[in-house]
């Protein structure tokens, strides 16, 4: 009976916290339409965010480049298929890898960092204060970052995805002789519109799962400096675990699109 009981609790805990985040996602959608916008402090999150998290990006990407064509090159020339390996790098980091890998950096990245800021700002009641002046703390804090890591991802992605291929022509120049020009000649024969536009799209949606995880952990952070470190943490996790669904939807439904 008592791991019964352990069991119904954890599911109804569950259910009460996909019902508050829901509930909060709602509040985000309804208070983004209204006025005034926090111009100001929208861009100055972009900023910070786009800046803190590239060079990460970047490095993770360039790595990831050089160790999937390292990888496959040998069992391509087995085939005889080495030819191939630019439309093959590049097809699988613009529709898959690049748009994941990147958004998995700025979960730990940018999703610990606002579920910790809030969580502290909650915790030395500083959100309570904003409400006492008569602020509007949800838009002045969460929309402004939600919005902010919403529209940064997908340059993210982009960036990442163009470092990771310049990885991948670094190994295919130093093994295989071959010039910047025609690696990337094959790279762009080989990728279409239903390449980019899908992944672009589930860009945005990372990026809207990503800041509305880390802002709800944060924003309802209580018991302390406890409280913080575990709205950190469990903003990476939920997140994360939250980007692979989305991926999973994305893929299953731009297949669908394929077939038809």
């Amino acid at each position: 009976m008592s791991g019964n009981s352990k069991i119904k609790d954890r599911l109804h805990m569950f259910l009460i916290e996909l019902g508050d985040l829901s509930f909060f996602t709602g509040r985000f959608f309804k208070e983004i339409v209204k006025r005034p916008l926090e111009t100001k402090e929208l861009l100055r999150q972009c900023y910070n965010m786009g800046n803190r998290s590239l060079v990460l990006i970047g490095i993770t990407c360039f790595i990831i480049g050089l160790v999937l064509d390292l990888q496959t090159r040998p069992t391509l020339m087995q085939f005889g298929a080495v030819s191939w390996m630019p439309s093959m790098v590049s097809i699988s980091i613009v529709r898959e890898i690049g748009p994941i890998i990147t958004a998995l950096v700025c979960a730990g990245k940018i999703g610990s960092g606002i579920g910790a800021e809030l969580g502290s700002m909650r915790v030395t009641e500083q959100i309570d204060a904003m409400e006492v002046s008569g602020t509007n703390p949800f838009k002045y804090l969460v929309v402004t970052r939600v919005l902010a890591v919403t529209l940064m991802l997908p340059l993210l992605v982009i960036i990442g995805d163009a470092i990771g291929l310049f990885g991948s022509f670094l190994v295919e120049n130093i093994k295989g002789n071959v010039s910047f020009i025609l690696y990337f000649n094959q790279v762009f024969d080989s990728i279409e519109f239903g390449d980019i536009i899908p992944a672009t799209i589930k860009s945005f949606f990372f990026g809207l799962a990503i800041g509305i995880v880390g802002c709800y952990k944060g924003y309802y952070c209580t018991k302390g400096t406890e409280g913080v470190g575990k709205a950190a943490n469990s903003a990476v996790v939920v997140s994360s675990l939250l980007l692979f669904i989305i991926d999973f939807i994305a893929v299953f439904v731009t297949d669908i699109f394929y077939d038809l």
